[in-house]
């Protein structure tokens, strides 16, 4: 047992006796479909506070063979699946988190002010991990001066004896830049480890944990080998890549959080079909007592400010059309996965989505902002900016519009309406039928206070355009039907006509429908609207 090789399960055993853990072992399952087969390579990414360092020690827990951890996973799910005992602590791990030997500075290193992108790390955890492996395999007749794969391959060679290696934060030198020279010798570490065929037969698994995927550029393209399990494609482990709706449920059953509420804050994601919440906010939520901003905490609004701003064409009304509750196409293809290539909004946008402050919708190719939590986190990036003067505007006069609604002030909406239209569209996409709800939700931005926006909502005999129903006491509901080149009352009067209110049967409150109209000649909207009391 030490501690880069052969670890002990300590660290799994601190998650399972927190006050709150979700039971995520079936992902052991999974990963053992992998071990021993040419999908051995494994790349798994998400957004920070998303679990990655936790699945490591627990996939740690479960393989090495410097701990017993059968009584550990004895009350958990993966003990009554099949492949169980396959690997339980059975096999040798070499388990590195690389953001930790780039953080850490010696006292002497510190008093010299050495500078960490300068600094490098690979011959530091090289020779702590073969410094370990020396007196772990004593006949193997390892040396210092031996490379990690140069160990494991008289290793193996000798005993047969094969490896699960773990990387956590494996991207860590990628988002932080560091110097040409520092990552090439990270690199070639990774090439020597992952990407030779006479060392391949001791890699019994190879399991990477980051925010960013594998990188795809001319040279790191020998890392091809990976299967990659991203924010934007995460397959058969899309349900381990966060807490599912279900598990949320529970825990806000177990704990008396509102559920709908935590929908309202920290839903959005949706990975393979499944919802995705983030652990960390709902942890922080129950345990706090209080539903409020969580995740976007961990970390600076500027990681998503600097990139927002960034003068790509379209990017500046793709982001308002987001802001207002849009959706926007996204080429996920294109990145390169480094801190350094960004060609286009869609290079932006999916760096984004890794980060988490956006979510991807696989089956539309389309990104968007996931929840209100994230969407928080986007205002301020953008407030102080002259490039979002106007929308800023909007956002501030919204808590109005919601009042002027309520009041039947149907002028006031109307022109509240033209001047989001103005801020959402361009020259382009003026007259485009797509951007109509989105003009409606950024008008209507204050209304995420009080109400739950549906879009496109089935109603009666039809679909309703855009319905706002209260969680706020005393508030009424809102059906909203959109018209281009007809007339106002002819929106009021599908509402009627196809009996969009009984979308809201179970809802005891007031009602107001409104019917709006847009003229593409004018570029003016028309409203009426009408109160309903049931």
């Amino acid at each position: 047992m030490g501690l880069y090789v052969n670890p002990n399960n300590i660290n799994f055993q601190e998650a399972l006796d927190s006050p709150i853990y979700v039971d995520k072992s079936m992902l052991i399952a999974e990963i053992n479909r992998l071990v021993r087969t040419t999908k051995k390579f494994v790349c798994v990414s998400r957004s920070r506070r998303f679990g990655k360092t936790m699945a490591g020690n627990m996939l740690c827990a479960y393989f090495s063979k410097g701990c017993d951890s059968h009584e550990q996973f004895a009350n958990l799910k993966i003990a009554k699946d099949p492949s169980f005992e396959k690997y339980l602590n059975k096999l040798n791990v070499i388990k590195l988190d690389v953001n930790a030997f780039y953080s850490n500075l010696s006292k002497k290193e510190q008093e010299e002010k050495v500078d960490r992108k300068t600094r490098d790390i690979t011959p530091i955890f090289n020779g702590a991990v073969v410094k370990e492996l020396i007196p772990a395999f004593p006949d193997c007749e390892i040396t210092e001066d031996d490379s990690i794969a140069d160990a494991l391959l008289k290793i193996y060679a000798k005993t047969g004896e094969q490896f699960v290696v773990i990387l956590d934060e494996y991207d860590v030198l990628i988002r932080e830049r560091v110097s040409e020279q520092v990552f090439k010798s990270y690199l070639n570490f990774l090439n020597a480890m992952f990407k030779n065929d006479n060392l391949a037969p001791a890699i019994a698994l190879a399991y990477l944990t980051g925010i960013l995927p594998v990188v795809r550029d001319k040279v790191q393209s020998k890392l091809n080998i990976f299967r990659e399990y991203t924010m934007a494609g995460a397959s058969r482990l899309s349900e381990f890549v966060g807490f599912t709706a279900e598990e949320v449920q529970a825990l806000c059953q177990e704990s008396g959080l509102d559920f709908e509420e935590c929908k309202r804050w920290y839903n959005g994601y949706n990975l393979n079909g499944i919802e995705i919440y983030s652990p960390n906010s709902i942890v922080e939520a129950i345990d706090n007592g209080r539903i409020k901003s969580y995740w976007t905490q961990t970390g600076s609004y500027e990681a998503l400010k600097n990139y927002i701003l960034m003068d790509f064409e379209g990017i500046l009304q793709d982001v308002k059309v987001m802001i207002g509750g849009g959706r926007v196409s996204v080429k996920v293809s294109s990145y390169l996965n480094t801190m350094t290539d960004f060609h286009s909004k869609h290079d932006v946008f999916t760096y984004l989505i890794h980060l988490g402050y956006l979510a991807y919708d696989e089956d539309t190719e389309e990104c968007y902002i996931p929840n209100r939590e994230v969407r928080e986190q986007w205002i301020l990036s953008v407030e102080l900016s002259p490039d979002y003067k106007g929308l800023m505007e909007l956002v501030n006069a919204s808590k109005e519009l919601v009042e002027s609604t309520i009041e039947c002030d149907a002028s006031a909406v109307a022109e509240a309406l033209n001047k989001s239209h103005e801020q959402i569209c361009n020259n382009l996409n003026y007259n485009n039928e797509g951007t109509f709800q989105s003009v409606i939700c950024l008008a209507y931005f204050y209304a995420n206070l009080k109400y739950t926006i549906v879009k496109e909502m089935p109603a009666g005999k039809g679909v309703a355009d855009v319905v706002m129903i209260p969680y706020v006491p005393n508030t009424p509901a809102l059906i909203i039907e959109l018209k281009r080149n007809a007339c106002e009352k002819t929106a009021l009067t599908q509402i009627h006509q196809k009996n969009y209110g009984n979308a809201l049967e179970k809802y005891s409150g007031d009602l107001l429908f409104v019917g709006v109209n847009y003229d593409e000649k004018t570029k003016e909207h028309r409203c009426i609207i009408e109160k309903f009391v049931k």
